[in-house]
């Protein structure tokens, strides 16, 4: 006896759609950060500080510690997102994060030691509006066959 396409097939809800798109993006981000062309000054690329001047298409300063964190992010998002509970928890702690990154960008002195990541203002305002739409997806639905069952929304 053949199982029918649709039983097969894993039915995503929107917060592990959210969550999945996310995870692609950071992969994406982390990859190009180490182009040469997509990044602009890549001979410039430092490990790590505000002295790296590699720009990722030539407006978020990046360094080899910045772009690890994004496949890091990216990694985590494409694990997660196989649940609606993990991919909630992904939206909204990552988002949480992201949050607390912007307010730190805003907060240090951009040529100092503390800038170790390193941020500029474009990153600060991505990073803005990363923390932002994350959190706000992390209250997309689950499955809706939980809510059916009578168990807790993931």
């Amino acid at each position: 006896m053949t199982t029918p396409a649709t039983d097969r097939t894993t039915h995503r809800s929107p917060v592990q759609t959210a969550a999945l798109l996310y995870g692609v993006v950071f992969l994406l981000v982390g990859v190009l950060g180490f182009v040469p062309g997509i990044t602009t000054g890549y001979d410039s690329l430092q490990f790590a500080g505000h002295t790296s001047e590699a720009m990722l298409l030539g407006v978020f300063q990046v360094s080899i510690l910045h772009n690890l964190v994004h496949l890091l992010y990216g990694i985590a998002g494409l694990a997660l997102a196989r649940s609606a509970g993990g991919a909630r928890a992904y939206l909204r702690w990552g988002g949480a994060v992201y949050l607390l990154l912007w307010l730190y960008g805003l907060l240090i002195d951009k040529e100092s030691a503390a800038n170790f990541v390193p941020l500029n203002s474009a990153d600060d305002w991505l990073h803005l509006a990363l923390g932002v739409t994350m959190v706000a997806l992390s209250f997309l639905r689950g499955h809706d066959r939980d809510r059916a069952a009578g168990t807790t929304r993931t």
